[in-house]
């Protein structure tokens, strides 16, 4: 087996040209890290039951394992790596802060770090929306960022109710797990935050109207004004709803832009904060800036995490000055001054807008689609194809077999057997939404057109590889 791993610096985007060679299936039986992994840590470990892999070293969107095995990842740390892994104007940066003895972390202490991310975010965010936003730093995690904006909700709206969609993922803490539609993730669970409402989400390949299509996103926005409608439909006025413009763990939908101004309509007559949750999808992955901007309109809270810390822990949430009803310290947490995190996020802000990377994410993400869309012609088994920029998703399913509404049938034990067989071959992609049924592409914004060949030929190969092995 040869592998070549041959990194050249990464100061222009043109340099991210490199692929894995594998020459057989990659070895993924457990070796002594991981077995040490395995032995130490919690059963609650996830990702490294269906990426059985320890990294040893990276750069870009290439990792080598400690077997010397190189992958391409198209996970990025679930998006918070925009940039790839080491980047080296990112590592630059936080040497930097280091050697200036800046703090690791200030509690909301200022900083000349800390004004510099507020002003880089400032400039990121839509000339009206930005004009008047106020900022503010929760904990590490985009959880803690969803909690702060359901208090501000409540806070400002003196309500209680919270409105959420079937397949949402707001995270795990009581308050964001209570909005998250997984019931795997909440079965266990009991003391969720009450008063929380689920409406449908725009699905076309599984409309819970049985109509796709605008036909169905349309029903579903009747669906939602004609509760808040009805004083008898047992449902009080929320104080916010919260959506994802494209939906992640939920199985990478996108909501349509029709529905989202509908949303917004609605929204605005009942008097209820509209909040977008662009903690994966924000931040160039989509196209834009933000997966809202192509619709033309502006939320009320906006929830960030992942990638505006640049691959350090970091989460905000940002707002119109006039929702900014706090008393001081009704949210806080220590390690919302996370220095290292305003430094890197600020330079990945920068990188991103300089090097046009939210366009690239657009190019390459319509490559993608495009490829894998030549595959689905191939392997009836693919049932659908959607994403938008770099967040992209194919659902697997059993051609020609049904449920009882009549959607194609979900096949997640092939989603975990490709997902295996492209791990083997040097791909690293996760899996979610549906029964685990849809293979989830996010890869850095960085992505090269070579790079993005060997995703499509890999996958070619994975989906011949395994249901090959069927016949």
């Amino acid at each position: 087996m040869q592998n070549v791993l041959n990194l050249a610096p990464d100061t222009a985007l043109t340099n991210y040209q490199e692929t894995p060679v594998v020459t057989q299936p990659y070895d993924l039986v457990p070796d002594e890290v991981l077995l040490s992994q395995e032995h130490y840590e919690s059963e609650v470990r996830s990702y490294p039951r269906r990426i059985p892999i320890a990294i040893k070293t990276s750069r870009g969107v290439i990792v080598e394992d400690t077997k010397g095995q190189v992958y391409l990842d198209c996970l990025a740390g679930a998006g918070a790596l925009p940039l790839g892994y080491n980047h080296s104007e990112i590592n630059q940066v936080l040497i930097s802060q280091l050697n200036a003895g800046v703090p690791y972390q200030t509690l909301d202490l200022t900083t000349p770090s800390k004004d510099a991310f507020i002003k880089e975010v400032m400039q990121f965010l839509p000339t009206d929306f930005a004009k008047s936003a106020r900022i503010q730093f929760c904990g590490p995690s985009g959880a803690d960022a969803v909690e702060a904006a359901i208090k501000l909700a409540k806070l400002y709206t003196k309500r209680n109710t919270m409105g959420s969609f079937h397949g949402a993922y707001h995270g795990m803490t009581n308050g964001s797990l209570a909005l998250t539609g997984s019931l795997g993730a909440k079965g266990r669970r009991t003391g969720l935050m009450s008063d929380v409402h689920f409406f449908p989400f725009p699905y076309h390949f599984r409309c819970k109207f049985g109509l796709g299509g605008e036909a169905g996103a349309m029903q579903s926005i009747r669906y939602i004004e004609s509760v808040l409608c009805d004083d008898e439909s047992g449902i009080t006025k929320p104080a916010a709803i919260i959506v994802e413009p494209i939906q992640g763990e939920g199985g990478v939908i996108p909501a349509p832009k029709k529905w989202l101004q509908e949303l917004r309509r609605i929204t605005t007559e009942h008097g209820i904060l509209l909040i977008f949750d662009e903690i994966q999808c924000g931040i160039g992955r989509s196209g834009d800036n933000f997966a809202f901007e192509s619709s033309g309109i502006t939320p009320d809270i906006l929830v960030l995490s992942k990638a505006v810390g640049g691959g350090m822990p970091m989460s905000i949430i940002l707002y119109h000055e006039k929702f900014d009803c706090w008393n001081a310290g009704e949210h806080t947490g220590t390690f919302r001054g996370n220095q290292l995190a305003m430094a890197s996020g600020a330079k990945t802000l920068e990188i991103i807008k300089r090097d046009n990377l939210a366009n690239n994410a657009k190019c390459r993400g319509e490559q993608l689609r495009a490829g894998l869309t030549t595959l689905q012609a191939q392997f009836p088994q693919i049932g659908d194809i959607r994403g938008r920029g770099l967040m992209n998703g194919i659902e697997l399913i059993k051609p020609e077999q049904t449920n009882s509404l009549g959607q194609a049938l979900a096949d997640p034990e092939l989603a975990a057997r490709v997902q295996r067989a492209a791990l083997e071959l040097g791909l690293i992609i996760e899996k979610g939404g549906r029964e685990g049924a849809i293979l989830r592409f996010l890869p850095p914004l960085i992505i090269s057109e070579v790079q993005i060949e060997f995703v499509i030929e890999t996958m070619k190969k994975a989906f011949t590889i395994v249901l090959g092995s069927e016949k």
